[in-house]
């Protein structure tokens, strides 16, 4: 009995010197975006193409982009000139430690095409889907938009 007991001591101490190891926590939705529209507002494409996943991709209406050389050509550099003050307003996100995800609504300042263009104002629904990558970094990973018809200013 007492050669049980000892064991069963030694089990324990064993047990509670082992190292306590965090559950990982969800990631702050919310903050990605944020790094993301801020980036975008300052039109900073160094900092948006190391958000971009390596297998990102970007969808509104017909137009489908795959890939982070693509979606940065093809929509970030292609639109970053196009729209200033981009906003969002979610109405629904989720994550856990793995994946992310945040949708809403949207609004922006359309620039004019010419000088003598007006101004307009853009809005519409996104989905922004991020993951972690193998390095553990976050990056974005899925973007669908739905704009509305841009209306003059």
């Amino acid at each position: 009995m007492k050669l049980y007991f000892g064991w069963l001591l030694a089990a324990a101490s064993l047990a509670s010197c082992s190292t306590d190891k965090k559950p990982a926590e969800a990631v702050n939705v919310q903050t990605l975006n944020q790094q993301f529209i801020g980036a975008w507002n300052s039109r900073n494409t160094a900092q948006l193409d190391t958000l971009l996943a390596d297998d990102i991709q970007y969808s509104q209406g017909e137009t489908h982009f795959k890939g982070k050389s693509e979606v940065s050509d093809k929509w970030v550099r292609a639109t970053l000139g196009t729209i200033t003050d981009l906003k969002t307003y979610a109405t629904s996100s989720g994550a856990d430690t793995q994946i992310a995800y945040e949708a809403g609504t949207f609004s922006t300042e359309v620039v004019p095409e010419g000088p003598n263009s007006p101004r307009g104002e853009g809005e519409g629904n996104y989905i922004l889907l991020w993951k972690k990558n193998a390095k553990n970094a976050w990056k974005l990973s899925y973007v669908q938009l739905e704009g509305l018809p841009v209306r003059v200013k």
